[in-house]
């Protein structure tokens, strides 16, 4: 029996504009992850914020994978404030960066070796991930591909996943894109957790820095990210979006 529970019931979970979101925080979620790794059983999980909600909204396969996948965390903080006027409080952010790496030390505190690969970012990006992580992690085994490849090299990069037989794979190439490899793939691969990550690669690679701790306190990370990216604009225009909807709309499509 999961710590979570083998089925996705009301106890451990909220729904938030049709996608549902586990309880669990973060230590939670890592007993989960390690009980699955120990059972060798395919899994997805899917670290979502207020932009993947609205995502699976408006696109019918997005929220079909939402509904598949074994676990989705709340990443970000208006998933946290929706969950709590559904008088459902959610006890923190399970971030892919933070869940990865308690992950990880987890394991290694517990004497258990994980084999961890990683789908995602720049070679540059990539190369730099892998080092610090094999520095910081010396009990795991790490070996990734860069997410620049054609549709054409997809069974090429699969084959390369596969060959390594991960107990976890990370795929960092964006969402939906992450999910909808992630959700497609699984089952060709050897058993093993495959997390959607995001940009977590760059972060760990020291290419992108997260927000001064203070603003992850204060849960305004996304106010940094939009400064230091002003890219992201269009994107985070989902969040006064998705506000509506939690207030005004919760009942009706995007």
């Amino acid at each position: 029996m999961s710590i979570l529970g083998s089925e996705r019931t009301r106890a451990a979970s909220v729904d938030i504009l049709g996608v549902r979101f586990h309880t669990g925080d973060n230590q939670e979620v890592v007993e989960q992850l390690l009980l699955w790794i120990d059972e060798k059983s395919h899994r997805m999980v899917i670290t979502a914020g207020p932009e993947f909600v609205m995502m699976a909204r408006s696109h019918p396969r997005v929220q079909q994978i939402a509904r598949a996948a074994d676990l989705v965390t709340p990443d970000g903080v208006g998933v946290l404030w929706a969950a709590r006027r559904k008088q459902v409080p959610l006890r923190e952010r399970v971030t892919g960066v933070e869940l990865v790496q308690q992950l990880l030390r987890t394991a290694a505190d517990r004497k258990q070796s994980l084999r961890v690969f990683l789908l995602g970012a720049s070679q540059t990006s990539l190369d730099a991930a892998l080092d610090r992580l094999r520095r910081s992690y010396s009990s795991h085994e790490f070996a990734g591909r860069n997410g620049y490849f054609q549709p054409s090299e997809l069974d090429e990069v699969l084959a390369e996943v596969a060959a390594f037989e991960p107990n976890v794979w990370l795929v960092g190439i964006g969402q939906p894109r992450q999910e909808e490899l992630i959700h497609d793939a699984l089952g060709k691969l050897p058993p093993c957790v495959a997390i959607g990550v995001g940009g977590s690669i760059d972060v760990w690679g020291g290419t992108v820095k997260r927000a001064p701790r203070l603003m992850q306190r204060l849960n305004i990370e996304w106010l940094y990210r939009l400064v230091t990216q002003p890219s992201r604009w269009r994107r985070q225009l989902a969040l006064p979006r998705f506000a509506w909807q939690v207030l005004f709309g919760a009942d009706s499509p995007d």
